[in-house]
């Protein structure tokens, strides 16, 4: 076994989950909303702690595990949560119901994000996590870092995409997407970028205040 692999292994086996969290993430896997890993909701948890963020938007609600992680680290937040999926968004108000987080702390939008996302107010909110639809993960970003406050954070699981992201043979139009995101961040003045390689990868982007 690779040190890589170890490590992975490690992690996935020491990091502890709230049994409400694990518990829609066995109701996501039933229904095929592929959860993000255990290691990548403990590094949002701890995000959203250490900014204290108080407003956060989810693109993408799958069953509730991301959601669920988020207010872990800032139980005093409001989520607001974005899926085209009824049955994903059921489930996922079931299982905020089950970890009982009040319902003022959650508000559901049923629509596609390519929709929503240009009618909500910018700069407003602490935390934007992007975790839909890959074919417009640059839009959905754009969208993110423009509703994200001057120093609020915009998050991107799975960036990695399966180690595909750093192999140059792989040209399909989502790895490539993927892949000129993180090397564009890094590019940006607008914002500060890093990649966390833990689980399937998790891009952390800070926007910075705008220069003149």
């Amino acid at each position: 076994m690779s040190e890589h692999d170890a490590n992975a292994r490690f992690l996935r086996e020491s990091i502890v989950e709230p049994d409400s969290i694990a518990r829609a993430r066995a109701h996501a896997v039933e229904l095929g909303a592929m959860p993000i890993s255990t290691v990548v909701g403990s590094q949002i948890a701890v995000l959203a702690a250490a900014t204290g963020a108080r407003s956060i938007v989810e693109i993408g609600t799958g069953a509730g595990v991301s959601g669920l992680w988020l207010l872990h680290g800032a139980p005093q937040a409001v989520l607001t949560s974005i899926d085209n999926e009824p049955e994903h968004l059921a489930a996922a108000r079931q299982a905020f119901a089950d970890a009982k987080v009040p319902s003022t702390k959650v508000r559901f939008i049923t629509g596609r994000a390519i929709d929503v996302l240009p009618r909500m107010n910018e700069s407003s909110y602490d935390i934007v996590l992007v975790d839909a639809d890959p074919d417009h993960i640059i839009e959905y970003v754009e969208h993110g870092l423009r509703l994200a406050r001057t120093g609020g954070i915009v998050l991107v699981p799975r960036i990695l995409g399966a180690g595909r992201v750093a192999d140059p043979v792989q040209r399909d139009e989502v790895t490539s997407a993927y892949r000129s995101l993180v090397q564009e961040t890094q590019e940006s003045s607008a914002v500060l970028a890093t990649v966390s390689p833990a689980g399937e990868g998790l891009l952390q982007l800070i926007r910075l205040a705008d220069r003149d």
